[in-house]
């Protein structure tokens, strides 16, 4: 179980509660999370988070295979396996697509400018 974040914040439920997350939907909560901070930010805990943040220095053709290799290490304790990734250009977001339980999924992270 893991409690729902939308850009960024917790989803109230009402009465002082968090609205929470099961199954395929908790791991994609994770991985959400994960993907999007910026690993080594959290000093207590520096192998947490992604170096997505750094594709942008990339030459445009290794985009992709940098994002999926990024991905891979960031999700490295979750039961999930990262098995293709795509990088648009014009909006500069990486599509990762996983694999967890048999179950095909994706999570797409918007990558700014460094």
């Amino acid at each position: 179980m893991a409690n729902k974040l939308r850009e960024g914040d917790y989803c109230p439920e009402g009465g002082g509660t968090f609205a929470q997350a099961e199954g395929a939907e908790a791991l994609l909560e994770r991985v959400m999370f994960k993907l999007q901070v910026r690993r080594g930010s959290f000093p207590l805990m520096p192998d947490l988070g992604s170096r997505l943040y750094l594709l942008p220095r990339a030459k445009a053709s290794a985009r992709a295979a940098l994002g999926a290799g990024y991905a891979a290490e960031a999700l490295a304790g979750e039961e999930v396996t990262v098995t293709r990734t795509e990088w648009e250009e014009e909006s500069r977001r990486l599509t990762v697509f996983l694999r967890w339980q048999g179950e095909e999924l994706s999570a797409s992270v918007n990558i700014g400018e460094e």
